[in-house]
This record gives C-alpha cells, sequence and structure tokens, in this order.
C-alpha cells in the first residue's frame, strides 16, 4: 500500500507537466496576431481544398488525404515533446523526412502534376471549337443520333470529344480515320463484331480522328450505387487527365452517360446530351474570347 501511495504523486506529476506544455503551446499561439492566424488559415484551406477537389476520383486522392493526415500529426506531436524536451536528433530526422516526403509525393502524385500542368498550359485554341458554328452544330446532331440508336439498340459505345487539351498520345493507339463525323460512321464503328467496337472513337472539331483508341482506366468503383464497368472507367479516366467530354452507351441497359472533369452523370436523355454538348462548346467559346 505504501508503494502504491509513493507511485501516485509520480503519475500525477507527470500528467501535470503534459498538460501545462500543451497549455504553453496554445498560449504562444495565442500570442500571435489574430488576423494573421486567420489568413494564415485561410490560405491554407483554400490550398488544400483546392488540392482534394483536384484529385477527387483520382488514384492520388487517398494518398493525398493519408498523407496530410500524418503530417499534422508529425507537427503537433514533435512541437509538443520539443517544447518541454529537447530531441534534436529527432527534429533532424523529421526534417529529413519531409523533404523525402516531397521526393516522393512528385513521383506519387505523376499522373495529377501532369493534369495540372495541362490544364495550366492548354492552348487557346480547342478542338471542338475548329470549324464554323454550323459545322460543329451538325456535329452535336450526327452525335446525339447515334448515340440515341445505339442506346435504343444496347450497343456499347465511347466516343470522346477532344476540347482545348490535346489527345495525341492516346490517338496514336488506335487507328487513324480523318473523316466527317455522321451518324451512320459511329453506328458502323460500334457495331458487335466489328475489330475496333470494343475501344474509343475520338472526335476532334467535325472529324473522326481515331477509332479503336485504348484509354486509361480509373480506379473501380461505383457512381450512385452503379458498379462501373471497363467504358465508364475508361470515360472518368480520361476526363480526369484532360479537359475532354466522354459519352459512354451501356451495352447491358442502354443507359448514356456523360463524364467531365472526372465526373459522370448517367441516365441522360437526348435533348440532355445535346444541351451539355451545347453548352460545353459555348462555355469554351466563351473562355477563348476572354
Amino acid at each position: 500500500m505504501a508503494k502504491a501511495q509513493a507511485l501516485g504523486p509520480v503519475h500525477f506529476t507527470g500528467s501535470s507537466e503534459r498538460m501545462q506544455t500543451l497549455i504553453d503551446y496554445f498560449r504562444r499561439v495565442a500570442n500571435y496576431d489574430w488576423w494573421v492566424v486567420s489568413i494564415e488559415l485561410f490560405l491554407i484551406g483554400i490550398v488544400v481544398y483546392w488540392a482534394v477537389d483536384f484529385l477527387e476520383g483520382t488514384r492520388g486522392e487517398r494518398l493525398f488525404r493519408g498523407v496530410t493526415y500524418v503530417l499534422i500529426a508529425g507537427v503537433l506531436i514533435l512541437n509538443l515533446i520539443s517544447e518541454r524536451y529537447r530531441f534534436e536528433r529527432l527534429e533532424y530526422l523529421y526534417k529529413g523526412f519531409l523533404i523525402a516526403v516531397l521526393v516522393i509525393a512528385v513521383a506519387a502524385f505523376q499522373p495529377e502534376l501532369r493534369r495540372a500542368l495541362m490544364r495550366l498550359g492548354q492552348s487557346a485554341g480547342g478542338g471542338f471549337l475548329i470549324g464554323s458554328s454550323r459545322q460543329v452544330i451538325r456535329t452535336v446532331e450526327e452525335i446525339v443520333s447515334a448515340v440515341t440508336e445505339l442506346a435504343a439498340s444496347k450497343t456499347g459505345a465511347i466516343i470522346v470529344i477532344e476540347r482545348r487539351v490535346a489527345l495525341g498520345e492516346f490517338i496514336e493507339t488506335g487507328v487513324r480515320l480523318d473523316a466527317n463525323v455522321s451518324a451512320e460512321l459511329l453506328k458502323t464503328i460500334f457495331y458487335p463484331g466489328t475489330i475496333l467496337h470494343d475501344m474509343a472513337v475520338v472526335i476532334r472539331g467535325d472529324q473522326a480522328i481515331a477509332a479503336g483508341v485504348q484509354l486509361p482506366l480509373a480506379e473501380p468503383g461505383t457512381v450512385d450505387g452503379f458498379e462501373l464497368g471497363s467504358r465508364h472507367r475508361a470515360a472518368i479516366g480520361i476526363t480526369a487527365g484532360s479537359d475532354a467530354l466522354c459519352i459512354v452507351v451501356s451495352e447491358e441497359t442502354g443507359i448514356v452517360s456523360l463524364s467531365s472533369d472526372g465526373k459522370l452523370i448517367r441516365k441522360l436523355t437526348a435533348d440532355e446530351l445535346r444541351d451539355a454538348l451545347t453548352g460545353a462548346i459555348r462555355s469554351q467559346a466563351t473562355k477563348s474570347k476572354s
């Protein structure tokens, strides 16, 4: 009993020291100008929000969240410990760890960084804006007509519409066509049994540039409870890495989907698809003029 009583004050003292360390840390933070802290937190929040929103739906999203949690926990714990004890070697190793994380992040986030750089360096022109407005409207009508008939017959299809970011590296994996877009051409390409029906068609302006194009696949997952198939994953994959639009027709249900910015919208009618494509043209035209 005497031994237990002797250990009690030691445990209480240790807890008091840790609590005092925590109080001193927050007291030191409280001495900063409130408006400086507010601006810093606001800017940090904007950067984090932009990064999470940019990475949403990509392979880097979960990695970014995990790295963020580790870094925040490491900084808080190290600051609290260093406030009371001087672990110089631990601080030195942690600084080296941050440098290693930076180097690893460049490799781990290579697709996402590439996507960001492409967005920044995209050309002023645009694939879907090539040609007169009459040609663009005709192309939209041909696409909508083909997609409507493909959906009615439950014929699987995936059509990529190139915009500002060039898709040359993907086009090279397919068969060059350089043909005018028409509903008959698209239906023929995706007719079951043909050589090119399993892959994508890439459209630039009023031209079907290539067919049988292989696209990058997004991670497996679900959208509104719907399990993503290979075509839908390819649509999300190509639009997450560029500003392209991608139309998908499900061969199982005949449902038409449209992917943009790595997000998928399902169950589109012909009018909704037409409005979406027309809206994308107008939005791109406005950006080109500004």
